[in-house]
This record gives C-alpha cells, sequence and structure tokens, in this order.
C-alpha cells in the first residue's frame, strides 16, 4: 500500500501509476502518533517531477478511462463502496493513530466519506444531458458533461480519509483521472484508498497520489496539464491556492477556514444546548472546519449556561482515541499544540475570563504511554468580544467563546459581520425565529437545532465570503459540474438546410 517497514518505522511514499514510489526520497517528514508523541514513520516529500510522473501516467490513462461507460466506471465505484464498508474500521483505526481523533469520531469520518462513493454510484443519471428536438427546422440541440481530463485534489490532516472522498469518487465517476496531495501529517489513509481503488478493478494510473508540502502543491498548481484543483484548508492558503491556480488557467475550488457561530435563545432547551455545544466544540479536538467555537448567549442564557458548560468541559474523557469510551483525543501536532495555548494566553490578555483552562490537563490521565503526547482539555472563555483575536481568528482547537448579546437581532447583526460564513447553528423552539435566521444570516451552512450542520452527499459542502474561493461547492451535483465541462451540440443533415448562403444572425425558423 505505499508502505514499508524500516527498523520499526514506516516508511510512506507515493502511489503512481498503480504501484509503490518514493520509498527513498531526497526528502522526508517524520510521521508522529499525537497521543504517545512517537515518531511512527516517514513520509516522502514530493517533488515536482514526482508530480510530473503522476500527470503523466495520468495522460496515458485518461482517454479509455474517459470512453468506458458511465455505468462501467460505476461499477468500480460500487466495488469501491463494498471494500470501503469491508475495511472502515481498519481505516478509522489508521486515522486515530495518526491524527489522534478518537475511533468512533474517525469511524464517523469514514462513513460520511462513503456516503459520497454512494453517491458517486449513481453517476449515469448524473450525467445526463439535456435534449432538445426541432429547435429550428430540421436541427436538434443537446448538451454533454465531459471530464476535464487530470484535476487534482489538496487536502488537509483533519480529516485525511473523508475530505478526499469529498473529491475523488465523483472526478473519477465523471471520467478524469485524479491526482491526491494528502496532507504529510496523517499520510497512510490515501494509500489505504488507493490500494482499495486497485482492488476495486481501478485501471492503473486513474488515481494517484503525491505526497508531500508546498513544493508539490505549487508543482501542481502550476503543471499546464492539471485543468483543475480542489483544496480544503486555512483561508490563507486557500486564497493563496486560488489565485495560483486561476493565474495558471485552472478551476480551483478552494474551501477555507472557518469561526462557526451557535446562538443560543432563551427558549432553547439548555440540557439539549449543553449536550450539543460540547460535543461541537470539543469533539475531535476542535479541529474541524465544522466545529462551533463560539456560543452566542442571547439574553440571561449565559448565566444559567456557562457554569454547566464549565463542569462538562473540565470532565470530559480525555484519552487515547483508541480507547473506546474516549470524548476527545490528543491534537495533532506539537506545533498545533503551542499555536492553541498561544491563543488562551491570548484571550487572558485581551481580559476575556478563563472559565476552563484545558492547560491544565495532565497528560498521564491519558493512558500508558501518553505522557509526551499532544494533549490539551476542554478550554472555555466567557465575556468575550468581537474585538478579541481569539473571537476573529479560527483556533482550530477545543476553545469556545461565549458571547454575550441582548437580543436576536445583536446576534444576527455579529455573525454577519464576521470574515468567516462556513457554518452557523441556531438553537430554538420558536419557528418564527428560525425562518428569519435561516433567511437573514450570512452563512453558508445554516442548522436549526443542528449543531454541526454538514450536508448530506447530494446537497454539496461550501461556505460564504472568506470560507470559500471559487464558485462551486464540494461534492452533489456543483461537485459533478465543477469536474466536467457543458459542450451543446447543435445537428441538422443536408435535406433540410435550405440553399444560399445566410448572413444573418441564426435564429429559429
Amino acid at each position: 500500500m505505499g508502505i514499508s517497514e524500516n527498523a520499526g518505522l514506516a516508511s510512506i511514499g507515493h502511489w503512481i501509476g498503480g504501484k509503490v514510489d518514493g520509498l527513498s526520497p531526497q526528502r522526508s517528514n517524520e510521521v508522529f502518533n499525537p497521543a504517545t508523541g512517537e515518531v511512527t514513520g516517514q513520509v516522502a516529500m514530493g517533488t515536482a517531477a514526482d508530480v510530473d510522473a503522476a500527470v503523466q501516467t495520468s495522460l496515458a490513462a485518461f482517454r479509455k478511462w474517459a470512453d468506458t461507460p458511465p455505468i462501467r466506471r460505476a461499477r468500480v465505484m460500487f466495488r469501491f463502496l463494498e471494500l470501503l464498508n469491508a475495511h472502515r474500521d481498519d481505516l478509522a483505526r489508521c486515522i486515530t493513530r495518526e491524527h489522534g481523533k478518537v475511533f468512533t469520531d474517525a469511524q464517523g469520518e469514514v462513513t460520511r466519506g462513503i456516503e459520497i462513493v454512494e453517491f458517486a454510484c449513481g453517476i449515469p443519471q448524473l450525467l445526463k444531458s439535456d435534449f432538445t428536438d426541432q429547435v429550428s427546422t430540421g436541427i436538434d440541440n443537446w448538451t454533454l458533461r465531459q471530464p476535464l481530463g487530470v484535476v487534482a485534489g489538496i487536502t488537509p490532516f483533519n480529516f485525511p480519509a473523508m475530505v478526499p472522498l469529498w473529491m475523488f469518487p465523483l472526478a473519477i465517476a465523471a471520467g478524469n483521472c485524479f491526482l491526491l496531495k494528502p496532507s504529510p501529517i496523517d499520510p497512510s489513509a490515501s494509500l489505504m484508498m488507493a490500494d482499495l481503488l486497485q482492488q476495486a478493478g481501478l485501471p492503473d494510473g486513474v488515481f494517484n497520489v503525491v505526497q508531500g508540502d508546498k513544493e508539490a502543491v505549487d508543482a501542481i498548481l502550476t503543471h499546464p496539464e492539471i485543468k483543475a484543483v480542489s483544496f480544503v484548508g486555512s483561508t490563507p492558503i486557500a486564497n493563496y491556492i486560488y489565485e495560483t491556480g486561476a493565474r495558471h488557467g485552472k478551476r480551483v475550488q478552494a474551501l477555507g477556514g472557518a469561526k462557526n457561530h451557535m446562538v443560543v435563545m432563551p427558549d432553547a432547551d439548555l440540557e439539549q444546548v449543553a449536550d450539543a455545544l460540547i460535543g461541537a466544540a470539543y469533539g475531535s479536538a476542535g479541529e474541524r472546519c465544522m466545529a462551533i467555537s463560539v456560543g452566542v448567549l442571547v439574553g440571561d442564557v449565559a448565566d444559567k449556561l456557562v457554569p454547566v458548560l464549565a463542569e462538562r468541559a473540565r470532565t470530559l474523557k480525555i484519552k487515547n482515541g483508541l480507547e473506546l469510551d474516549a470524548e476527545m483525543g490528543p491534537i495533532v501536532h506539537a506545533g498545533a499544540l503551542q499555536r492553541i495555548t498561544g491563543y488562551i494566553e491570548q484571550g487572558i490578555k485581551e481580559g476575556a475570563t478563563l472559565v476552563a483552562d484545558g492547560r491544565d490537563f495532565d497528560p498521564k490521565s491519558a493512558g500508558e504511554g501518553c505522557e509526551e503526547g499532544f494533549w490539551l482539555g476542554g478550554t472555555l472563555f466567557d465575556h468575550v468580544t468581537p474585538d478579541m483575536r481569539i473571537y476573529q481568528e479560527e483556533i482550530f482547537g477545543p476553545v469556545l467563546a461565549c458571547v454575550r448579546v441582548d437580543t436576536f437581532a445583536d446576534a444576527v447583526e455579529l455573525i454577519n459581520a464576521h470574515q468567516y460564513a462556513n457554518g452557523v447553528s441556531l438553537f430554538t423552539r420558536d419557528g418564527g425565529v428560525a425562518r428569519e435566521f435561516g433567511r437573514r444570516i450570512e452563512v453558508g451552512m445554516v442548522g436549526v437545532n443542528v449543531p454541526i450542520p454538514v450536508p448530506m452527499a447530494w446537497h454539496g459542502f461550501g461556505g460564504w465570503k472568506s470560507s470559500l474561493f471559487g464558485d462551486c461547492h464540494a461534492y452533489g451535483e456543483e461537485g459533478v459540474r465543477f469536474y466536467t465541462r457543458q459542450k451543446s451540440i447543435m445537428q441538422r443533415w443536408p435535406d433540410s438546410i435550405a440553399k444560399g448562403a445566410e448572413f444573418a444572425m441564426p435564429t429559429a425558423k
């Protein structure tokens, strides 16, 4: 699967042309188990030459794959779907070991990715075209949706299976060849999926993996034969991906950062709210682009809710993610831990009230061998104001900031003024308030009494403002449109063609 063992460490390479490559790279990065801090492997850092090798093998495979009938491409997806279901737990364990998220959360990640594969199995229906008989005398007009060629995905560490599965199943089912550049932090899931695709009967070269960092990314963005790039990550990088890719003539779909709010109205069921906020803020250690990181507490809600949240945050079951009763695992790597604790210090300095301090967490309580892991407990701030950095910026960790507002209108105004507009949630019993919220809020994905409103596979994922660069959301029908281009064909036959040249603009006759 592109992984070999050497002196107890895994050597993680590329997957190019249906086989392992790059196990003796010019450069490599260490891969860690976040729970223990242990180095578990070395991942190859791809070069422009590696990217070009992957592209060339894709170009060799493209025409035959594009000409394969959609129903046969769908059958490969069906077999891939069966293999993913059979190996769901293996993939989840791999994710937990390299990312740190708890095993049940990793299972959920794989399951949500599987749903995109299920959607991609319907590609014959999704590619059906429009046809108009007799648009003019003797002339018929129809449209086709055809694949682009070689397309690429650059994916983040926080969902090493699900986010790639947002991309490549639809791209491949539509007839493209796909190059995946996963995060070097947790690279092994990409190779497991490559192996399963091969077992499913996908021709060599249709799916390739190049591990790496910015060097590989820049090679993808500038390669003349890569026609489209999908990206999920932070807003500054999404902006860079979008501008660089577009400048080189590519379609770009770049999903950026988030600062997701949950508005809690005074009429909400506060027990349900506490459950929702704790899960949405601290699940996956807050390392989700749809995590709730701001509670917007309306009226007198804060006085009732904050003490409950503080107690729940302090008593989270924080353990090695492979422990089945774990509610939260470690931070993904040491650098992320340092960045998050820096934000906690910043929040204190700016005058927010630190109600629960995750820095007090004792790693020894996480389990045997966890003393050197990248641990942080649930952190809760109250009396946060919009001018503070912990409100304005994406922390991407288990830090929940509570902002107090007087009215529903204040809550809407607060959220609409933020630069990020990925996801938002409202908890209320009032249908009129919920309807107004859905219509007035300037955010791409909205939940009403749903804390993490990630759309299902056939709807599509994407935010607004600085949370999305490009015109198409991920997966769903917009994903099909992104990975295909429309061609319009008008046709007539000699018996219906009038004699004589026509110099006027053609019109229907």
